[in-house]
């Protein structure tokens, strides 16, 4: 075998490690001189940052996984710690350390700025869920099978809304009701561990795409970044990648799906692939980060805010020693898009300080916008799967048929779905 992984993001590189892992030779190419796609480090004031702050939990099985496999420790760069949403003055919950199950409940039942009847009714949700097995007849929108359970008022804005959006890029009025329970399910429900917050304390290039490179290499594959990919062709003695002399016998595409319609128009039986992929909606994640003074910090790593234009700060300082560095983010569309950075960074700035009285301005500030982070996670949506109609070409990524959202679990298991089917 002599595959192509096009596509050096997490589904990329997810599939490529898997092929070394099994001795396959692997060329990965990337148009960008970074790796990692949608979840890259960037350099802001000569500090490495993310591209957007992202959180895992300790349902990423497979992510997890791959990490150790590639020589990355976990619980050396990532901050572990139970379930907890907090938005001071408004709504607390922490889930201790109990059994699977009963972590939840507890949860749940003392969790503060709910009353009784709501804490009651969160659980009989969360039962009468179990006992569906999480699965529900026909999809709909998240809001609508919430009313349907009355879970309204401060429990739904200030728990199940906020765990959709921040799960599925989606609103709850518009998202899968489907995929939000699955989340559900293995996240919140799931066995112990699987709910705790995985907040990273290293930029995401060293998490996964950068160790994963040096595995690849190190076990006979070659990485081409700053490689765009123009043209894809198969012929009698196998894959042609732009026109080139080597031949590969297998291609995995994993590049984002608003780029898949120039690789695969040569295709023709690729046709209703390249309708399902057109007909995705996407939605933004916008990340701020402002750096203060050192003694500025947040009184917990990450804060929920509500009835501004933040959804979440975190305070790097407490991750990853960046003291007075915190980070805003704003999950799916809104209002926000509507502003110039300049004014949402001022705008943000201003639901802090109110936050923190006495706030100094920001030595710095800076948007940025990943105007197309996720697709939109709608009710029956229709994926590609990673199998195509052409005979050894795969696809591979966050947006292929799966049980979950568009998360970086997401995109390394299809990665390692895709690598598997080449394997087999």
């Amino acid at each position: 075998m002599n595959v192509a992984v096009i596509g050096a993001g997490w589904a990329g590189m997810a599939a490529a490690v898997t092929l070394a892992q099994s001795n396959v030779r692997v060329t990965v190419f990337e148009a960008a001189r970074h790796l990692g796609g949608r979840a890259r480090a960037v350099e802001i004031e000569g500090i490495e940052l993310d591209n957007g702050q992202h959180i895992l939990i300790g349902a990423y099985r497979e992510t997890l996984r791959l990490m150790r496999a590639v020589g990355v420790d976990p619980d050396k760069l990532l901050l572990r710690q139970p379930l907890a949403i907090e938005y001071p003055g408004k709504f607390s919950l922490r889930a201790p350390r109990l059994p699977a199950r009963l972590n939840l409940g507890a949860a749940l039942l003392t969790a503060s700025g709910l009353s009784w009847g709501e804490r009651m009714a969160a659980a009989r949700f969360m039962t009468t869920m179990r006992n569906k097995g999480y699965r529900i007849a026909a999809d709909l929108p998240v809001a609508e099978l919430l009313a349907q359970h009355r879970q309204s008022g401060a429990l739904a804005r200030y728990l199940w809304e906020p765990l959709c959006v921040s799960a599925l890029n989606t609103p709850a009025a518009c998202a899968s009701a489907r995929i939000f329970l699955n989340v559900l399910r293995d996240g919140l429900d799931g066995a112990r561990g699987a709910s705790d917050l995985l907040i990273p304390r290293a930029d995401l290039g060293k998490l996964f795409p950068q160790p994963a490179a040096a595995y690849v290499g190190a076990n006979g594959g070659l990485l081409h970044p700053g490689t765009p990919v123009r043209t894809l062709e198969k012929g009698a003695e196998g894959f042609a990648v732009n026109a080139g002399p080597e031949r590969y016998s297998h291609v995995i595409l994993a590049v984002g799906p608003h780029q898949l319609d120039t690789l695969l128009e040569r295709f023709e039986q690729l046709a209703s692939t390249r309708r399902s992929v057109a007909a995705l909606e996407y939605q933004p994640i916008y990340t701020c980060y402002l750096q203060y003074p050192p003694q500025v910090s947040m009184p917990q790593p990450m804060t929920g805010f509500d009835g501004g234009c933040i959804q979440w700060i975190f305070d790097r300082g407490r991750l990853d020693g960046a003291a007075g560095l915190l980070a805003a983010v704003i999950s799916a569309r809104g209002a926000h898009q509507n502003s110039s950075r300049d004014a949402l960074a001022s705008a943000i700035h201003r639901e802090l300080a109110d936050f923190l009285p006495g706030l100094p301005a920001p030595v710095w500030s800076r948007v940025i916008a990943e105007k197309r982070a996720t697709f939109s996670c709608r009710p029956d949506l229709v994926r590609p799967e990673n199998r195509t109609a052409v005979d050894r070409l795969y696809l591979a990524g966050d947006y292929t048929a799966s049980d979950y959202p568009a998360t970086l679990e997401s995109a390394v298991r299809s990665g390692v779905l895709a690598a598997n089917l080449v394997l087999q």
